[in-house]
């Protein structure tokens, strides 16, 4: 179980418990990091993801425990519900994402799914992305499928820039060249169809990169 939350990893482990499952807490982690160690060590069944925690996130935690250990399968427990990021769940390799709110429910049936090798969506997870692309025209599908899919490393300079970092720090934290950052800050305004700080500093916000 991962989360920075330690409320959260303990009320994972008692639906679990409660549940009677078969199903125990073999580690727990509170960054990316440990987790992906953690997952090197303890080889989970399944790994249960937060993706906002410091250090390193879900997405990233979850591209380098399936590199490393690709039996592994990696269950999304987020609050967060955009398209956006359940395209980049999937693209990360996780096969199951549920919300935080509907774990009481969903939590031991998404384990069951992943222990299959199937992929598990909770209902409201499952709308927003039917509603999404049902919501797109097919006129309007190939401009806004460009625009609004980021590549992970993007997804980070959103996410510095938005918390008001300078080119800089942002240059500091990702250990890359201050030139770098400005062109993808460059290339980042120009594939969302941005032209200031604050449209995507809104961007962020919209598509849950940060939290308001």
């Amino acid at each position: 179980m991962v989360d920075d939350h330690q409320v959260v990893r303990r009320g994972v482990a008692g639906v679990i418990a409660d549940a009677n499952s078969g199903w125990e807490v073999c580690g727990e982690a509170s960054t990316g990091r440990e987790a992906v160690a953690a997952a090197a060590s303890l080889r989970p069944d399944i790994v249960v993801m937060d993706l906002s925690m410091p250090d390193m996130n879900g997405l990233e935690a979850t591209r380098e425990i399936l590199k490393n250990n690709p039996g592994i399968e990696v269950l999304i427990l987020s609050m967060h519900e955009s398209e956006q990021m359940v395209h980049d769940v999937l693209g990360a390799g996780a096969r199951g994402y549920i919300l935080k709110r509907d774990a009481g429910n969903d939590l031991i049936t998404a384990l069951e799914a992943l222990r299959q090798h199937k992929l598990f969506f909770t209902s409201r997870v499952s709308e927003v992305v039917l509603g999404g692309y049902l919501g797109r025209t097919a006129a309007e599908a190939p401009a806004q499928g460009a625009s609004s899919r980021l590549s992970p490393r993007e997804r980070q300079i959103v996410k510095l820039v938005a918390e008001s970092k300078s080119n800089k720090e942002v240059a500091n934290i990702l250990q890359i060249s201050v030139k770098t950052v400005e062109s993808h800050r460059a290339n980042i305004m120009e594939k969302l169809g941005l032209h200031s700080v604050t449209e995507l500093v809104r961007y962020a916000i919209r598509n849950n990169i940060v939290e308001c």
